[in-house]
């Protein structure tokens, strides 16, 4: 395995390519933990971050058939891992406009009987919905609906871009 530390991004491309396991693992040993900082300063989430790196780690072994001998390796594991962050800002971002509307209607419905036991098994699906979000998206979230903060006093409290929140 050692001698896979002094070949050329170029020479394990094209073993990987060849389906060699030793190529594969030095590659994720070379480029984990770079595209980890990466992915984890857009995201500012850990766990997130982690899934992620492994999601285009094991992509890139399901595709190695599609990368070519002349590919500059870092750039195309960044470009990946900037196309999927972007896939999951973009679905959390729906994801947390639906469960946005959900809390509105539960919040401004009517207080009849029927509909309060309607409302009850709703905030428990919201509530469950809420605690399946990223972290940060859950904190965001929860400031800005429970405590009716602004995105500037969320981004000012969490320390985070306004633009984030």
């Amino acid at each position: 395995m050692v001698k896979y530390r002094n070949h050329s991004d170029q020479k394990l491309i094209m073993l990987l390519k060849k389906s060699d396991v030793n190529a594969y693992t030095e590659i994720y040993s070379r480029y984990a933990m770079m595209i980890y900082y990466k992915v984890n300063q857009m995201l500012r989430d850990e766990e997130s971050a982690r899934d992620l790196v492994q999601d285009i780690f094991t992509s890139l072994w399901d595709k190695k058939e599609i990368i070519q001998h002349g590919d500059n390796l870092p750039g195309y594991l960044y470009i990946a891992a900037k196309r999927r962050v972007f896939k999951l800002i973009e679905k959390g971002k729906v994801r947390a406009n639906y469960l946005s509307s959900i809390a509105d209607y539960f919040l401004y419905s009517s207080n009849n009987m029927s509909e309060l036991l309607d409302e009850r098994e709703l905030m428990a699906i919201i509530v469950e919905e809420i605690s399946k979000l990223p972290k940060k998206m859950r904190a965001v979230f929860e400031l800005s609906r429970m405590e009716n903060l602004t995105h500037h006093e969320i981004a000012i409290k969490l320390g985070i871009s306004e633009k984030n929140g």
